[in-house]
């Protein structure tokens, strides 16, 4: 007998969930996606198990009924289990987890073709400085006039005119045409034996169909990659889907050419910067079970796979695949409970495993598989300490004499060299000699970053910009603005100094924001075009240049400073993958770190190329302070635009705190940065053991409070971030 009510899941989380009636003529089930009325609108929601939804029942005769049924698959049963769990887990709405299942409103309406619009190659009867702009900056490209002006930087009336005049010309595309199908035999790889071995068992717990954990730890340049492709072949043998996150989407064009080169076609790209149409084919081709393999950052996780096989997470230690704001969750932990309700094998790929996943593996919880060395005879570097309080760089310079002969000797052997520091910009603080005044967001507690290249002071945590000026704001003087501190600009300018005859290239979020813009990067690097790279951690990741023979670590204390939980880990993460780019041919790599800590435990570990004892270390210390794994840790973050409001909300939420023997709560207190965002920060951390009911606890504190509408209280779950 079909149902005459439905219990629906609603994308807005103030609604909670709603019950309705089920005209004869509308055929559901649960995960269906349906239009309903609410009050003189239309909103959408999902067909949920009144079960696992519970609310206050609505007597027959006042449901109204619901509209109709969206043309989309119905989301699959493992599915919703995995937004109930991310949303019980990370203390967040179900309605906040489900809207990123239901990520592109293009997917669920409108026509399956649509009009964009590309030059035409004529040019308009009036050239005005925005058109000459529009015309230069839209050369190759093809989009919506909404996506075009944003490419352009100008207005979209600007292009509707270059429409009319014939410059920008319509063109109707299918967007829900299929992509390319991989072939699982297209290039079948030479494995080294370890390699071998690791695929096989990759390969059968694929074919076995059943949950199945593994933390693939290998060294850099082991070849991991090929290895798990492995796995994704049987995937495809099989019919099945496959998901692969990584985490920058700089990454994703190399990624792309090595998989394309291995199974005969791209695989299904998910990301922020795709455009409308494209993130509407990609969609519907996952849930229609027409995209293969889905290659994309961590919103891709949530995305309605019809017959997932295999995930894999690549460089699975990597911190952005938290994320830091809405429903905050961490796409590596979510990944293996996708996999847990889908019955799928999960692969955690990395070479510097986070100190969590090795306790995982250590428990058994995780099947550690290892790759010990090197593809093909490559040997990992030799890695030598700069001592800076001995060796140290001349005045206003920030590279060590050790360093700049290696460098020296590089450039004359026409080998490539790599130089980390993990700071974008020139500077990270611009003050004035004369009066000492300092830039700062007017938005947040934090200085403004000088960027050179741009010429603009920038605020690295809210975007605001500005034109460094020519006086000093506070007391008028002229040429008077001093740069303090290095970034990745102001090292690039002392290469240039040092060795001018070096083709130099500044690695950053800023200069490589684009895959397209990642592909140009990495074709100079092969082909020979760039002698030194300068880059922050987005280098340390991924890039395969056989000629990189350096690296050279700027600063490897960077790291260390501001009491973070996990900042020696994540030292000892960020300079073992950067060091990894050396020697990854025939040639044999050097790393040289600068320290003004050599004594320090992960330089020492680094040093010594002796990760297990870093890490033995390291767990020792969780241990002893009950910190991830040993125990659980949690942020509450509360805000406003009004300081007394935020500290007042903090304040009553520190007043009213359980007294649990499991659960310590530390705080209120401001923030490390205080003011985001025009916002006012309070913070309290929560220290659990594992025993404690940790979401629970927090749940019952908070859902006992009010507060006044300008305040925020976020939960944040295992907080990776403590600013």
């Amino acid at each position: 007998m079909p149902a005459t009510r439905a219990r629906l899941l609603m994308m807005n989380a103030a609604l909670g969930p709603l019950d309705y009636r089920v005209p004869d003529e509308l055929a559901i089930e649960h995960g269906s996606v349906v239009i309903a009325p609410l009050g003189p609108r239309q909103v959408m929601g999902i067909v949920w198990e009144a079960e696992h939804l519970p609310t206050d029942p609505v007597p027959e005769a006042k449901l109204r009924p619901l509209l109709g049924v969206v043309d989309v698959p119905p989301i699959r049963p493992e599915l919703r289990r995995l937004i109930e769990w991310t949303a019980d887990y990370y203390v967040a709405p179900m309605a906040s987890v489900a809207r990123m299942v239901i990520a592109s409103g293009g997917a669920l309406r409108g026509p399956a073709t649509m009009t964009e619009y590309r030059l035409s190659g004529g040019m308009p009867e009036r050239m005005t400085a925005q058109r000459e702009r529009a015309i230069a900056a839209l050369e190759g490209e093809q989009a919506t006039i909404r996506e075009l002006a944003g490419l352009a930087g100008v207005s979209e009336g600007v292009l509707r005119g270059l429409v009319n005049q014939g410059v920008l010309e319509p063109v109707a595309v299918d967007v829900d045409r299929p992509f390319p199908q991989a072939r699982h035999d297209h290039h079948l790889p030479d494995l080294s034996a370890d390699q071998r071995a690791v695929a096989d068992r990759l390969a059968g717990a694929v074919e076995g169909r059943g949950f199945a954990p593994f933390l693939l730890d290998g060294v850099t340049g082991s070849g991991k990659t090929e290895t798990y492709f492995e796995a994704v072949g049987a995937a495809l043998k099989a019919g099945r889907q496959v998901l692969v996150l990584l985490p920058e989407i700089a990454l994703t064009e190399a990624f792309l050419s090595r998989f394309e080169e291995r199974f005969g076609a791209a695989p299904v790209v998910w990301h922020s910067s795709l455009r409308s149409t494209q993130r509407r084919r990609a969609w519907r081709a996952i849930a229609d079970g027409g995209a293969q393999v889905v290659v994309g950052a961590r919103s891709a996780l949530f995305l309605p796979y019809r017959s997932l096989g295999l995930i894999v997470v690549d460089e699975a230690h990597e911190i952005s695949f938290k994320q830091d704001d809405g429903v905050r969750y961490n796409a590596r932990d979510v990944a293996v409970m996708r996999a847990h309700f889908e019955r799928i094998p999960v692969v955690l790929a990395s070479a510097t495993p986070a100190l969590e996943s090795l306790h995982m593996a250590d428990t058994g919880t995780y099947e550690k598989l290892v790759l010990p060395s090197r593809f093909g005879g490559a040997t990992l570097p030799d890695v030598r300490l700069v001592d800076l309080t001995e060796e140290k760089p001349g005045r206003g310079a920030w590279i060590a004499p050790p360093l700049v002969r290696e460098l020296e000797a590089r450039l004359e052997r026409g080998e490539q060299s790599l130089l980390f520091l993990n700071r974008r910009g020139y500077a990270p603080l611009t003050l004035c000699r004369n009066c000492g005044f300092r830039f700062q967001c007017p938005n947040c507690s934090a200085w403004l970053v000088e960027h050179r290249l741009s010429r603009r002071l920038a605020c690295h945590h809210c975007g605001h910009e500005t034109q460094p000026p020519a006086t000093c704001p506070e007391c008028g003087e002229p040429d008077c603005l001093v740069a303090c501190g290095p970034g990745v600009e102001r090292i690039a300018d002392e290469v240039a100094e040092l060795l001018p005859d070096a083709r130099v290239a500044v690695v950053t979020s800023d200069t490589i924001n684009s895959p397209e813009k990642a592909a140009q990067f990495v074709a100079m690097a092969e082909g020979g075009a760039i002698d030194v790279i300068v880059g922050t951690q987005l280098v340390t990741k991924g890039f395969h240049f056989p000629e990189l023979t350096l690296v050279g670590v700027i600063d490897a204390d960077l790291g260390l400073e501001g009491g973070d939980l996990r900042a020696a880990e994540r030292t000892y993460q960020q300079v073992a993958q950067v060091a990894g780019r050396a020697g990854r041919g025939e040639k044999p790599g050097e790393v040289l770190i600068q320290t003004r800590h050599p004594e320090a435990p992960v330089i020492a570990a680094l040093a010594a190329g002796d990760r297990d004892a870093f890490y033995e270390a390291e767990t020792e210390n969780r241990r002893h302070a009950g910190a991830p794994p040993f125990g659980r840790w949690a942020a509450i973050i509360v805000s406003s635009e009004d300081e007394a409001e935020a500290r007042e909300a903090a304040n009553r939420i520190g007043a009213t705190r359980p007294f649990l023997p499991d659960v310590e709560v530390l705080g209120p207190a401001p923030a490390p940065l205080a003011l985001l965002r025009n916002r006012y920060r309070y913070r309290l951390l929560l220290n659990a053991r594992r025993s404690a009911e940790l979401q629970r606890v927090i749940r019952d504190w908070l859902g006992a409070l009010t507060f006044p509408q300008g305040v925020r209280v976020g939960v944040d779950i295992d907080p990776y971030s403590f600013v």
